[in-house]
């Protein structure tokens, strides 16, 4: 048989499109896991517990040679890939092999038929959890559009493949055909399908997100964007909306509409008191928890156990959790929220942006990547600047992207909020983390429309407005220089951030309008002034 560009001899064994139940099985009789007490998958990833960001290539050919953002990608050569795809189609040709069709995309017109060819039983129940799943009748007609080969046991040669280190995750977008190769970190399947529709989607006008978004009683949406760690999982994860999908959707000129049909969180220091909904689906038969530490004899999950990764994740699809949209799609966003975890202390907890604002934010993409997201980081956060708030994702250019968004923003009145997830009080270190319920309270209020005819002052340094006051809120947490003990190390700090904000956006400059530019924050003198 064949399948896409990936050729498999008729006498291997291929398990096509088994459920959940069966690869459960498959699981346990293979020894890639174990099942925790409640009936979810428990498995490790070994040195991978997090994405391999640096071994991620894109292939440089004719058709992408100009679409691609390449200051911001690895370029592998045609010859190069075609080595690798023949030492795969040699590794896979005698191994067990599962293979998932799926589709990622709820809009039928946006949609794209995906296949997942995977060496591993969980890798294929992971991935069967995370994209949307066909019916019987559409599997029956089913045929590929973009195929991903994920093979964990293979090992790159750098020498021969062009790659840094044996771990590979190689993108031909031209081919539609992704090779992951030397990590058991399932999170890379998912990343590359999605890389895949950044690179698609602008093509048909439709903008790629990396969101969260939800839907209020009165049918109108939220979209929140952030990297991993900043709480899109989280915040949209409330029980008094609809949860619409919490990493990943696309906005195109009918509405929003999810990319996946399930949820993949953070699992670390989970709290069934402050997260029911994805503590109860994180104990549910086949959900996979991935580095998640379990009781030797009890198999109750130990979630405030760090010692196989900060990055322990949860994966389990969206039925599970109880408020979610059974269609994947909504009506025009009235609200987006971008997420950031300010380990500097800088930040308010939320702060209303113009369109312009809202733009230079979206590109610069300000936030402290968490500890374990990406192989190699430390223990603490770190600051940095990801465009579009998921850069490693966002193959063409971001002004590609912001323009898009800038746009639907427009032609749809949406209100922007900048929320701060991170630290008050002092950076990371002297600080504390911005309490839950204070973002929560702040949220319902933006999310409800109150918030927008609350008094609001303008920020000195980011020249955004900061509401004065909030009931149930302390109003000395909404000014960020008052929860400092020396104010004056709080302006050292602001103005070190500001500083950080033009010299990263300078690389945008000449490819928004001056508003765009001029929506930054003030450098030596306050916006004010």
């Amino acid at each position: 048989m064949t399948i896409q560009l990936f050729p498999i001899s008729k006498t291997d064994k291929i398990h096509r499109n088994l459920r959940e139940a069966d690869l459960v099985e498959h699981v346990i009789r293979r020894r890639e896991g174990r099942l925790a007490a409640s009936g979810a998958v428990v498995v490790e990833t070994g040195q991978h517990t997090g994405r391999s960001a640096e071994d991620k290539y894109i292939v440089r050919d004719s058709t992408t040679a100009d679409a691609i953002w390449w200051d911001n990608a690895k370029e592998m050569s045609e010859e190069q890939f075609d080595r690798l795809l023949s030492d795969f189609i040699d590794f896979a040709r005698h191994k067990e092999l599962f293979v998932e069709d799926l589709f990622a995309g709820a809009n039928p017109e946006h949609r794209l038929n995906t296949r997942i060819v995977t060496e591993y039983a969980w890798h294929a129940l992971f991935i069967r959890h995370l994209l949307r799943r066909p019916g019987n009748e559409e599997l029956a007609h089913f045929v590929s559009e973009f195929t991903v080969v994920d093979l964990p046991g293979f090992r790159a040669a750098p020498h021969y493949h062009g790659t840094r280190t044996e771990t590979v995750i190689a993108c031909n977008f031209t081919k539609r055909l992704v090779l992951i190769g030397g990590t058991s970190y399932a999170g890379e399947i998912k990343k590359s399908v999605f890389s895949f529709l950044n690179y698609l989607l602008p093509q048909k006008n439709v903008m790629p997100m990396h969101c969260s978004a939800n839907v209020g009683k009165d049918g109108t949406s939220a979209v929140f964007f952030g990297l991993s760690g900043t709480g899109k999982t989280t915040l949209s994860a409330d029980p008094s909306r609809e949860l619409l999908g919490d990493d990943e959707h696309g906005w195109a000129d009918t509405g929003i509409f999810n990319f996946e049909g399930g949820c993949y969180a953070k699992t670390i220091r989970l709290s069934k008191s402050a997260e029911p909904a994805i503590w109860d689906a994180s104990n549910r038969f086949a959900t996979v928890l991935e580095n998640v530490v379990i009781d030797p004899e009890t198999r109750v999950p130990d979630f405030d156990d760090n010692r196989l990764a900060e990055n322990a994740r949860s994966a389990y699809p969206l039925e599970a959790i109880s408020n979610t949209s059974p269609t994947g799609v909504a009506d025009h966003p009235k609200n987006i929220v971008m997420l950031t975890a300010d380990a500097f202390g800088v930040l308010p907890p939320i702060a209303k942006l113009t369109p312009s604002q809202a733009m230079y934010h979206f590109l610069s993409g300000f936030t402290a990547k968490v500890a374990g997201t990406e192989k190699g980081m430390g223990s603490e956060p770190k600051p940095t600047f990801s465009t579009c708030f998921g850069a490693p994702f966002m193959p063409r250019h971001p002004s590609v992207y912001g323009n898009l968004l800038r746009k639907l923003i427009a032609d749809h009145n949406v209100d922007c909020w900048l929320v701060n997830t991170g630290w008050t009080g002092g950076k990371y270190g002297d600080g504390k983390r911005m309490p839950i319920a204070v973002t929560r309270a702040l949220l319902d209020a933006a999310l409800s429309g109150t918030l927008k005819s609350a008094q609001m002052r303008i920020d000195p340094v980011f020249g955004f407005e900061v509401p004065v006051a909030l009931e149930g809120v302390d109003p000395k947490v909404l000014v960020p220089r008052d929860t400092w003990a020396n104010p004056a190390d709080y302006d050292a700090m602001a103005a070190k951030l500001a500083l950080m904000f033009h010299e990263n956006f300078a690389k945008y400059a000449r490819y928004v309008d001056a508003d765009v530019v001029a929506a930054g924050p003030a450098i030596g003198r306050s916006k004010a002034a």
